[in-house]
């Protein structure tokens, strides 16, 4: 990916800020991201949180970065120090973040796992 293709991707996440859908069927998902200093727990700059929520308002899906979880080692190697994570019901794994595009891709893929499975 070139590196505008790269800051136009950043750019439509950093877009969706503030952002709630309502979906027809009950449920919403929430958008929160922004451009942060980068340090070792967010080396990429960005802090995000982008979830979906229950008819009863309870998240049931999250890929957020807002605070640290145990890495799995064998995966991520023992070094890794990112806060990266997603969350489904109260499960929560590491979660490699590699770039704008493919958060949103793997967020909403998540999502259709979800809607598959119910």
């Amino acid at each position: 990916m070139t590196k505008e293709n790269h800051n136009h991707e950043l750019q439509t996440l950093l877009d969706l800020d503030g952002e709630v859908f309502p979906m027809d069927n009950g449920y919403w998902t929430k958008f929160e991201a922004r451009i942060v200093e980068p340090h070792q727990n967010r080396p990429h700059g960005v802090k995000y949180s982008l979830t979906l929520h229950g008819k009863n308002n309870e998240r049931i899906i999250g890929f957020d970065n807002a605070h640290g979880v145990k890495p799995n080692r064998k995966k991520f190697g023992a070094k890794k120090t990112s806060w990266d994570h997603k969350h489904k019901r109260n499960i929560i794994t590491q979660y490699e973040f590699n770039d704008a595009s493919q958060l949103l891709e793997d967020f909403w893929a998540e999502i259709d796992r979800f809607f598959e499975e119910i």
